[in-house]
């Protein structure tokens, strides 16, 4: 199940929330509007927490493996002060976590311990698959060796772009420093040359990938 959620979401000066006063920014830069906005904002994710910690009470209670993985794609933009082109990774990278289930982690599943500080949502699938302890298949093979052996691959974080037309790829190490595409080595060119031509091959070639 791949479940997106607008919860939170942008705008975040319509008061929607009670009480949001109980989270005051301070600092010269704040006026009024992003004081309210960062307040509204602040308040979502608490509420935003009380509701995951009950919905991770309820798939602990189930007899089956659930493994959930929970992340947002960016930070809001509430932040004016902020230069993109010195604190785009910052404003682009957001907390996530994988969960598994009571019942999974008494069938196998593991917590990961190393590599993960940064990744990408195209990493999620590896991740979930070694946490779970799972066969993978071929596809599944790759995204592995790219989620282990390749920088974070993401689009241009210094700009608020849109699309891959008015962009180009940045990789980002797990220490969050951006990594030059010409500083990889010819094992991990090549890599990322497979990994884009299978791409290709699901999303508009002729699925050569299933034959083999």
């Amino acid at each position: 199940i791949n479940l997106v959620t607008m919860q939170n979401h942008f705008p975040y000066d319509r008061n929607y929330y009670n009480n949001s006063d109980k989270y005051t920014p301070v600092g010269k830069e704040i006026d009024d509007y992003t004081r309210n906005v960062v307040q509204d904002f602040s308040t979502g994710l608490s509420y935003t927490d009380i509701a995951v910690k009950d919905f991770i009470s309820e798939i602990d209670k189930l007899d089956k493996p659930v493994t959930l993985v929970f992340y947002g794609d960016h930070l809001p933009g509430i932040y004016g002060g902020v230069d993109m082109t010195k604190y785009g990774i910052q404003l682009h990278s957001t907390d996530y976590f994988i969960y598994s289930n009571k019942y999974a982690r008494e069938h196998g599943a593991r917590n990961l311990v190393s590599k993960t500080e940064y990744v990408g949502p195209n990493d999620f699938i590896a991740l979930m698959a070694k946490q779970t302890n799972s066969k993978v298949n071929a596809y599944q093979a790759l995204l592995t060796e790219v989620q282990e052996k390749l920088p974070v691959a993401t689009l241009n974080t210094q700009k608020s772009t849109v699309n891959s037309y008015n962009t180009h790829t940045e990789f980002v190490d797990n220490n969050g420093k951006i990594v030059k595409y010409k500083s990889l080595s010819k094992k991990q060119k090549q890599l990322w040359e497979d990994y884009k031509l299978l791409q290709y091959d699901i999303t508009a070639g002729k699925n050569y990938w299933k034959n083999n």
